[in-house]
């Protein structure tokens, strides 16, 4: 089995590398810091599952995870991150991954996890799952569910304080795309600034305050 970590720490990377690379043997494992490089992985190596962090420098999980698949549907995708907010979770598997693991899971979760998503099922961490199933009825902002993939994730990229400029280049549309979409967010947000959506973010747990996601 071939797989890519994606995932902007270092430490992190090498640590669940050796530990694939010693439970699943035979297993190549390559590194990507972050979803241009896990992009790229996929385009020269072919690999056959990513296990992929949401939240890195460029962009994010979610918006490799599209163009990963767009290039080649084969590829399984796996998020493993420290974000167990339900919009999350539930923007990655409308993505296309087909599992969602939290950082804090067991050794013997993430094996389980990459062995069942490799062979093509579904895999979300148990808890998630049975969030996931009462969430519509119980989510404190509905308004999070009411946006599209590509809303959501301009979304959180303005929350976490990137410009329309950043944002155009990222995701390879045009700025004033960018401006329109951010628009689109205020008037489903019921809000007059970017301040007000960082704040809506907050609440959701999308941008930590005072910590680096």
């Amino acid at each position: 089995m071939k797989i890519v970590i994606a995932d902007d720490h270092a430490v992190v990377r090498q640590g669940y590398s050796s530990l694939l690379s010693a439970m699943l043997a035979p297993c190549e494992v390559l590194e990507a810091a972050n979803g241009d490089q896990a992009f790229q992985l996929c385009q020269t190596d072919s690999p056959d599952l990513v296990i992929m962090d949401v939240n890195m420098k460029g962009i994010s999980g979610i918006e490799a995870t599209r163009r990963i698949l767009q290039r080649n549907s084969d590829i399984r995708i796996l998020f493993f991150s420290m974000y167990d907010e339900i919009p999350v979770v539930t923007q990655a598997l409308e993505a296309g991954a087909k599992g969602y693991i939290t950082k804090s899971c067991t050794p013997e979760i993430l094996i389980e996890a990459v062995t069942k998503v490799a062979a093509g099922q579904l895999y979300v961490e148990h808890e998630l799952a049975m969030r996931l199933a009462v969430s519509r009825p119980e989510q404190k902002d509905t308004r999070l569910h009411d946006m599209t993939q590509r809303e959501f994730e301009i979304f959180v990229m303005l929350a976490q304080g990137s410009n329309a400029k950043e944002i155009s280049e990222l995701l390879c549309i045009s700025s004033k795309t960018v401006s329109n979409y951010t628009a689109i967010l205020k008037s489903k947000l019921n809000i007059g600034s970017i301040a007000e959506l960082v704040h809506v973010a907050i609440e959701a747990g999308l941008v930590k305050v005072g910590s680096q996601p």
